[in-house]
């Protein structure tokens, strides 16, 4: 018999969950129930504005280790905002600080024995030339090395969304982005659209190899 695990999140305005008066706006983590058995509660931390850094220094981090255990994981995306140079509180550097404070994600977690799972930052609805494109390179390459150099699991959510995007064509990539409401905005998604990337997490969780694929419906 399974036991009862939550699955974490630690992330930005992209992963977050919205209240109704902010609607269609939606964060992916706020599907992801959808795709996994009635055994695992989703715990949903991830807040706009946020980056590697202050998610830590202001003490989001330290709630959620409050709480783990050991049949918990802790999915962690963070990239969108550490690279807003413009905004030192929040800016890292990628090969640096950045990779530094994704350490200590995964340190907390397997203090409380929970499981770390890193995910590279999501696609925006960058779209050159016919060409979708990715950002945040540095970040996805930083979070790949911390992975590899602590032997943890990682989702390359940027490579999927990009891929996924890319099937479906600008139109219907548009839809799953609040600019098709208001009509500037390339980052952050509608229902329809958090949706969608929930199921892409869903489907890479499936490909795991550290338990969590027992848990995944879709």
């Amino acid at each position: 018999m399974k036991s009862s695990i939550t699955i974490y999140l630690a992330g930005d305005s992209t992963v977050q969950t919205y209240g109704t008066s902010e609607e269609p706006q939606a964060g992916w983590g706020q599907y992801l129930d959808r795709y996994v058995d009635e055994a695992v509660s989703i715990s949903n931390h991830a807040i706009g504005g946020r980056s590697s850094k202050t998610f830590i220094t202001e003490g989001r981090l330290e709630a959620i280790s409050s709480e783990m255990n050991e049949t918990d994981y802790l999915l962690i995306q963070m990239g969108h905002n550490d690279s807003t140079k413009n905004k030192p509180e929040r800016y890292t550097d990628p090969y640096t600080d950045y990779k530094q404070y994704v350490r200590q994600y995964i340190e907390q977690a397997r203090r409380r024995k929970a499981t770390p799972i890193l995910i590279t930052p999501v696609g925006r609805l960058h779209y050159v030339r016919k060409e979708f494109l990715a950002d945040f390179g540095d970040y996805c390459n930083a979070m790949k090395e911390v992975a590899e150099e602590e032997k943890v699991e990682l989702i390359d959510l940027m490579a999927k969304s990009i891929a996924y995007y890319s099937s479906i064509g600008y139109e219907k990539t548009a839809e799953l982005f609040m600019i098709s409401m208001n009509g500037t905005d390339c980052t952050h998604f509608t229902e329809k659209g958090a949706y969608m990337i929930a199921q892409l997490v869903a489907k890479e969780m499936k490909q795991l190899d550290d338990g969590i694929s027992t848990y995944v419906t879709v």
